[in-house]
């Protein structure tokens, strides 16, 4: 199991992260999902297939919320429900500056709501310690 699920459709946001994530020797520990279907597809597998323990759950998951086929809130509060994934830190990265998107995030059990910033240094920078932090820092339960 990675260490990072990275949940975007945007192709530039997905190369820019692993850019960033690669100057940190990040990118070996991260796996993208194109929609929010494949990323619940993979943390709960069907019944036989390749079940995963808890112990071997990611770090963080970091969550675009304009999503194709299951949208990020859909997300947030599928893996919010569920005992074996609750505990998951999860990283709204968006481009939304929407308070309603941002509190409704919040209300469904982010732990950070970041909005994506628009030049490539800072977008990278901001990436960088995202994934430094979840995965270096942070510690989990």
């Amino acid at each position: 199991m990675p260490d990072i699920l990275l949940v975007d459709d945007d192709r530039y946001s997905v190369e820019f992260i692993l850019e960033a994530m690669k100057k940190h020797d990040l990118s070996n520990r991260l796996k993208v999902f194109r929609d929010g279907g494949e990323v619940l597809s993979y943390l709960f597998p069907a019944e036989g297939n390749n079940r995963r323990d808890s112990y071997e759950l990611p770090k963080v998951i970091i969550l675009d919320l304009r999503l194709p086929k299951v949208n990020g809130f859909d997300v947030l509060r599928i893996i919010r429900s569920s005992e074996k994934t609750k505990m998951i830190p999860v990283v709204v990265f968006t481009s939304s500056t929407d308070d309603s998107e941002r509190v409704e995030s919040y209300r469904l059990g982010a732990n950070s709501y970041i909005v994506k910033p628009i030049d490539y240094e800072n977008f990278v920078s901001t990436a960088a310690e995202i994934g430094l932090y979840w995965t270096s820092q942070n510690m989990p339960p």
